[in-house]
């Protein structure tokens, strides 16, 4: 803030500098040119009309009175009655709830699986649900870490580390998200 003060303090001490900031040449300009236009259009019009402003008398309009504001103000409030009042259609307010959609075996490991495919140091030729991440995949301890990851973003609950160290296939990692959520089929 103290730096914004400083620049206004320095732009108005340079008078150069203000204006060349000025956008008052540009209005002189464009106005210049609006007069031109203008008298192409209808040369019979003089300077003050076409610069009429709208703080002149003659667009102002004069003010209600205080009887003309309660006569309106009346007549509006005789035109609600109760019953308009009670006709209008208002939506209950009521709440949406919605659980998660019913998941199964099948689809538990499609997922599995695509969010495997999608790793990029998975090769998706190898994968099966029998494949061992580490003897099959190639897969390092960092790499398992982050499967794991991927799967608790995947199915929204946090895997315990020491249930992970245990999820060294595919079909574990299915095996433990069906206990986890309740499916038996």
């Amino acid at each position: 803030m103290a730096c914004l003060a400083k620049n206004i303090r320095a732009l108005t001490r340079q008078a150069a500098l203000l204006r060349s900031f000025s956008i008052r040449p540009a209005i002189f300009a464009l106005t210049k040119w609006q007069n031109s236009q203008t008298e192409l259009l209808d040369p019979s019009l003089t300077s003050n009309q076409i610069h009429r402003r709208y703080y002149s008398p003659d667009l102002i309009k004069p003010k209600l009175s205080a009887q003309e504001i309660e006569t309106r103000v009346l007549k509006v409030c005789s035109a609600y009655d109760k019953v308009t009042a009670d006709k209008r259609h208002v939506l209950p307010l009521v709440r949406c709830y919605s659980a998660k959609p019913p998941l199964s075996l099948k689809l538990i490991s499609d997922r599995v699986l695509l969010v495997l495919q999608l790793y990029d140091k998975v090769n998706p030729s190898k994968l099966k649900l029998e494949s061992h991440f580490i003897n099959d995949l190639g897969l390092d301890s960092l790499d398992h870490v982050e499967v794991i990851m991927a799967m608790e973003d995947e199915f929204g609950f946090e895997i315990p580390d020491a249930d992970a160290e245990k999820l060294l296939r595919p079909s574990d990692i299915v095996r433990y998200v069906a206990d986890k959520e309740d499916i038996y089929e």
